[in-house]
C-alpha cells in the first residue's frame, strides 16, 4: 500500500466491515495501529461496550482515540506511519448533524453548520493522509441505516461519493465478502 493511501469500506449493518477494515490495517504495514472511535457513552450500556472495545483493542495492540466530534483534533494524536482505521463515518455524522438537538438547536437546521463541519473533516482527511501510511474509513450503506431521515442520508450520500473519490480503493461489503469497486 502507497504512502497515505485511503481506503473506504461500505456496507449494511453486520455485513462485516468493520472485522474486514481491521484486517486490512493490522496487515498494512509495520506502523502503530490507531483505531479512531466515534461513538458516544449516553447511558450506561453504551459506557460498558466502548470500555470493553477500548480494553480488546488495546490487549490486540491497537491505540485508540476517542473523537465523537471534531476530527481535526485527532491530527495531533497521529504519528508519521501510523495506520489508521476510522470506524464509523455514520457516527460521527449523527453526532455532528443532530448536536444540539436536546438544547432544541441541532446543527441540521442551522444555516452553514453542517457545510462547515463537512469542510473542516475533508481537510482533516486530507491532512491524515499527509502523516500516515494507510487511513481506512468504515461506514453503513446509505440506506441501510438506522437513521431513516432525508437530511441524514443525503450528507451521507454526499460524504460517500468524496470518499470513493479520494479513496485509491472502495469497498463493498457483503455477507462477509469484499467486492472492490475501485
Amino acid at each position: 500500500m502507497a504512502r497515505g493511501e485511503l481506503i473506504f469500506i461500505s456496507g449494511g449493518v453486520r455485513s462485516g466491515k468493520s472485522a474486514y477494515a481491521e484486517s486490512l490495517v493490522r496487515t498494512a504495514g509495520s506502523g502503530r495501529k490507531v483505531y479512531l472511535a466515534s461513538g458516544q457513552a449516553h447511558d450506561e450500556e453504551m459506557k460498558e461496550r466502548i470500555e470493553r472495545h477500548r480494553q480488546d483493542r488495546q490487549e490486540d495492540g491497537w491505540h485508540t482515540v476517542e473523537q465523537a466530534y471534531r476530527m481535526d483534533r485527532v491530527l495531533e494524536n497521529l504519528q508519521p506511519n501510523d495506520l489508521v482505521l476510522w470506524d464509523c463515518v455514520t457516527t460521527w455524522l449523527a453526532n455532528e448533524l443532530y448536536e444540539g438537538w436536546e438544547k432544541g438547536s441541532m446543527c441540521a437546521e442551522i444555516p452553514g453548520c453542517m457545510e462547515m463541519k463537512w469542510s473542516s473533516l475533508q481537510k482533516t482527511i486530507l491532512e491524515m493522509l499527509d502523516t500516515v501510511d494507510v487511513l481506512a474509513v468504515v461506514s453503513n450503506e446509505v440506506l441501510d441505516d438506522f437513521v431513516r431521515d432525508e437530511l441524514y442520508q443525503s450528507w451521507l450520500g454526499r460524504i460517500h461519493i468524496w470518499l470513493v473519490q479520494q479513496a485509491g480503493q472502495a469497498i463493498e461489503m457483503e455477507n462477509g465478502l469484499a467486492f472492490r469497486r475501485k
